[in-house]
């Protein structure tokens, strides 16, 4: 069963990732190829990808059945979706552990969640 791992971040995280400084950028990027990599090698990786800033995002919303453009998150939260990885996992315990092994951060939080089966 696919279950994603979602990455909620805080600003000092995403700040750490364009940080001006070499060893400040590095020391955020450095545990992230390790922990693909260990989903590659043991045939569970489905797919994922880190997400642009959140002031990058563009919200959509059909108030009253009319389309509404907002700039930026849905929501102004201490935390925003940095990323994602989904994973073929046989069970729930399956997903928690990986989940445990994202490379965690004071204030990182993360939601596991199944996937929904595509209509047939």
């Amino acid at each position: 069963m696919n279950y994603t791992i979602l990455i909620y971040e805080t600003q000092a995280d995403f700040a750490a990732r364009n940080n001006p400084d070499p060893k400040e950028r590095e020391a955020y990027w450095a545990a992230w190829p390790r922990y693909a990599q260990a989903l590659k090698e043991a045939g569970v990786f489905v797919g994922g990808a880190g997400l642009q800033l959140p002031g990058t995002a563009t919200t959509l919303k059909f108030p009253d059945g009319k389309r509404q453009v907002q700039d930026g998150p849905y929501a102004d939260t201490k935390e925003q979706l940095g990323g994602f990885f989904i994973i073929d996992v046989p069970n729930l315990d399956a997903a928690l552990d990986w989940a445990a092994r994202v490379p965690y951060a004071p204030g990182r939080v993360f939601e596991v969640r199944p996937n929904l089966v595509p209509p047939s």
